[in-house]
């Protein structure tokens, strides 16, 4: 295990370049460019604003529910979108599999980095909402990177665990974006955690990305975070990572053969 991440990272140049190459790909021929990364969780958000906060009347913690949706939505969509783009990584690249040499974990990785530009992207938009809505910043606000961190390594684990089984069984095309869709209803978007019975709430932890939006808008609105269900959430994201790290390390010299 030491020479294979040793061997990642002598080819890291690889790394940026393909991740370089995705977002160009990704942009290529579309009027509105990286415009969308900016487009999608709005829209989502001014749905969600009008369904669930003012018709449904959900709860936001004295949070304004505009703000309070599109601060999830900014890490949620990061993890949804990235999350496929991952899975079928090796698939996508098939071609450069069968033909060359390298450390295929470079092609999940690369997908997984160069999604970071669209949160980037998105991100401005929350500052500006932040600023709009009269936020004033604190201290916990300069923890925030850890959860962008935290995802960037719990949409690792998973699609190296997604993508390598995508090889063999291609169904897991088609179950991605299912699982992205529930996922988006046991992850507190829409509505805060306490939101839910106290029965439901120890289920919920168990998502990973429950401890990740949590902890981010505790961070940004100046609110407790929740040390233990943050805890949870790395303990899961851990293990995660090493459980699609292992299994991709096992299968990946059959990938050339079966891809």
């Amino acid at each position: 295990m030491r020479e294979w991440i040793s061997g990642v990272w002598r080819a890291r140049e690889i790394l940026y370049f393909l991740a370089w190459r995705d977002v160009i790909i990704r942009y290529k021929q579309a009027a509105l460019g990286v415009a969308w990364a900016v487009l999608q969780p709005l829209f989502t958000m001014i749905i969600f604003a009008f369904f669930f906060g003012r018709l449904a009347g959900i709860p936001s913690n004295g949070t304004p529910y505009p703000l309070f949706s599109y601060s999830a939505l900014v890490l949620w969509m990061y993890f949804s979108i990235t999350l496929a783009q991952v899975g079928n990584s090796l698939i996508a690249n098939s071609s450069l599999i069968t033909k060359i040499y390298f450390p295929r974990v470079l092609l999940p990785a690369a997908a997984a980095l160069g999604g970071l530009l669209d949160l980037l992207v998105s991100s401005v938009l929350l500052v500006g909402m932040l600023i709009y809505y009269r936020v004033t910043p604190r201290w916990t606000i300069a923890l925030t990177p850890l959860f962008v961190a935290q995802t960037v390594l719990l949409v690792m684990g998973v699609g190296m665990l997604l993508s390598a089984l995508n090889v063999r069984y291609r169904d897991v095309k088609y179950t991605i974006p299912f699982l992205t869709q529930i996922g988006l209803f046991v992850t507190p978007v829409i509505y805060p955690m306490t939101y839910l019975p106290h029965r439901l709430q120890g289920w919920l932890a168990l998502n990973p990305m429950t401890g990740i939006i949590e902890g981010f808008r505790a961070c940004l609105f100046g609110g407790a975070v929740d040390w233990s269900l943050l805890g949870c959430s790395w303990a899961i994201t851990l293990l995660l990572l090493f459980v699609g790290g292992l299994h991709f390390r096992l299968t990946e010299r059959v990938f050339a053969d079966v891809v």
